[in-house]
């Protein structure tokens, strides 16, 4: 959290509330928030009792209305609806359950007693080998203290327990996908001696709702390399993007994927694949036969829609590009009117490419078609960066952690963009957009050939190298920088000259912001550094000065240059 949104009310208002709500010498905790907002000490994370970021009255009379006590313990028992519980993404009620269907569903809660527990239920796939049930996490205060797969009908787990009173924020969270079973939340108790031992979590002020595939599941996110087949246990939503964007943006989130699903066609070895669309599972809580009920879709509304499908329609499309490719766009341009109908207040946005951008340009098409035919501009897309083997691969060569984590910042920054919000740009590679350039001063003697790879490694050859280092250069060119922001850099690099090279980022104005010698030796080496833009620059360059030897070679590859605070 911000230390700088932690705002207290003015003293005129603080003095009415502590006016109004007295505090006893005994009640230590409340005793600290008062004091706290009254000047007389500072204030911390734990007064933020609403967790809307900022500490004010309102976090006194919440405290307060949670010190409210009966007089003396007993045993509450609470259901997991929306009276106690903040619900997160797309859950049913049914038979005094409330199941966890989708990835990244949750229940979310306060609760304050000497002691708390939680009893769950598991459906028909607790039968599934242990690798292929629902797995699930239970988190108290931020902290996983269950990791693990639902294997048995019921099962109660203390969460906490002690002889004081305590206040901790609960969350249980499904983390495998909506294909493989739901986790069932039946019941919530606490010994207690308030009026209400457990009360939901606030909702957020932004809200998002994420429609993909595997990727969007987390498939394979924890899986040690890329043969190791599909497993629950190695799928884990907490580090998707989709969750890891709703984190950084402090957003609440709602997700309905379904790995090998598409807008055409599943996932498929040779004909079209109908059993597997997203469209026609949109409107359902779940797929499974349990679950297929119909969505309310007023139950929520969403301020953004991010669609990340196309990846197995490729499987399909690619087979017979010119024919397919119309088939395509046309389904993908009636989705978004779907789409449209169920959020008409959202802003949609929609990506391809973590695995492979052959249908990206068909996605903008689809975009570009639909804006034209409806008028509605509230929609952009933008390419999803390709995956790279140096951040690690996931089972069946799905995105990692690192991947996954990158996406998040990538995609933070496009809804921040889209809803005119301030972005920090932390974690993202200021490089990835840049131009790469082979600058040569033929004045100075310098001759060199390039080839840019597709993973935008950058292969130079130096002919003659001219009289000295800037006779040729290497340049990523158009490089954004923000003034006081800390930057890293980093590149690998394999050459057949053996030596230290000069690499610098320059400003557009000819400043220089970095400047140093890494080694050029015929073994791939790594370099990172760190520094910090001295002003605003729009267009600064990241520049190897390769000249002043002649007839060698240098790969570049893994170029980046990520702002890091």
């Amino acid at each position: 959290m911000n230390r700088k949104k932690w705002i207290a009310l003015p003293t005129a208002a603080l003095l009415l509330f502590s006016g109004i709500v007295p505090v006893s010498a005994a009640d230590a905790e409340l005793q600290s928030l008062q004091t706290a907002l009254l000047g007389a000490s500072e204030l911390s994370q734990m007064d933020d009792v609403d967790g809307d970021g900022i500490v004010n009255g309102f976090d006194l009379c919440l405290l307060r209305s949670m010190q409210q006590t009966t007089g003396e313990l007993t045993q509450q028992h609470y259901a997991a609806t929306s009276e106690s519980v903040k619900l997160t993404g797309r859950t049913m009620r049914s038979n005094d359950t409330t199941w966890l269907v989708q990835s990244g569903s949750a229940v979310s809660f306060t609760v304050t007693g000497t002691s708390a527990s939680v009893t769950l239920a598991g459906d028909s796939s607790i039968q599934n080998e242990a690798d292929y049930r629902p797995r699930y996490a239970v988190l108290v205060d931020g902290e996983i203290v269950a990791d693990e797969v639902m294997s048995s009908a019921e099962k109660t787990m203390t969460l906490f327990e002690g002889e004081v009173i305590r206040t901790a924020k609960i969350q249980i969270i499904h983390l495998s996908e909506a294909m493989n079973g739901a986790v069932g939340v039946k019941d919530i108790s606490a010994v207690s001696d308030r009026s209400d031992a457990v009360i939901p979590e606030k909702e957020k002020a932004l809200s998002i709702e994420f429609i993909g595939d595997s990727i969007t599941c987390a498939y394979g996110v924890e899986g040690s390399n890329s043969y190791e087949p599909f497993r629950t246990t190695t799928e884990n939503f907490m580090k998707s993007y989709a969750y890891l964007t709703a984190q950084k943006l402090d957003a609440d989130y709602s997700a309905v994927s379904y790995s090998g699903y598409g807008v055409l066609s599943g996932y498929t070895s040779g004909d079209i694949n109908t059993d597997s669309l997203i469209p026609d599972c949109y409107g359902l809580i779940g797929k499974l036969p349990d679950y297929a009920k119909p969505w309310d879709f007023d139950t929520h509304s969403y301020d953004v829609v991010v669609v990340n499908l196309g990846t197995n329609d490729s499987s399909y499309v690619s087979k017979d590009a010119e024919a397919r490719t119309p088939a395509f766009i046309s389904a993908y341009v009636e989705f978004l009117k779907t789409l449209r109908e169920k959020n008409p207040s959202a802003y949609l946005i929609c990506t391809l490419g973590t695995m492979g951008g052959d249908l990206y340009p068909s996605v903008e098409n689809a975009v570009e078609q639909y804006r034209t035919e409806t008028g509605d501009q509230r929609i952009m897309s933008y390419e999803s960066t390709l995956q790279n083997q140096a951040d690690g691969i996931g089972s069946d060569w799905h995105p990692s952690a690192v991947t996954q984590q990158k996406s998040a910042y990538v995609l933070a920054d496009k809804i921040c963009q889209a809803l005119g919000m301030e972005s920090d740009q932390i974690g993202l590679d200021m490089a990835a957009d840049a131009e790469y350039r082979l600058n040569i001063a033929a004045e100075k003697g310098g001759n060199a050939a390039s080839y840019v790879g597709y993973d935008k490694s950058f292969w130079i050859n130096m002919v003659t190298g001219g009289e000295t280092p800037d006779a040729i250069e290497a340049e990523i060119a158009g490089v954004p920088l923000k003034n006081g922001g800390s930057y890293r850099l980093e590149f690998d690099c394999t050459s057949g000259y053996d030596g230290m090279l000069p690499v610098q980022v320059c400003g557009a104005d000819g400043s220089i912001y970095f400047s140093s010698k890494f080694d050029a030796v015929s073994e791939k080496t790594h370099f990172s550094a760190e520094f910090t833009a001295e002003q605003d620059d729009a267009a600064a360059s990241i520049i190897f000065q390769l000249g002043g030897k002649d007839s060698y070679n240098v790969t570049l590859s893994n170029i980046s240059l990520v702002k890091i605070s």
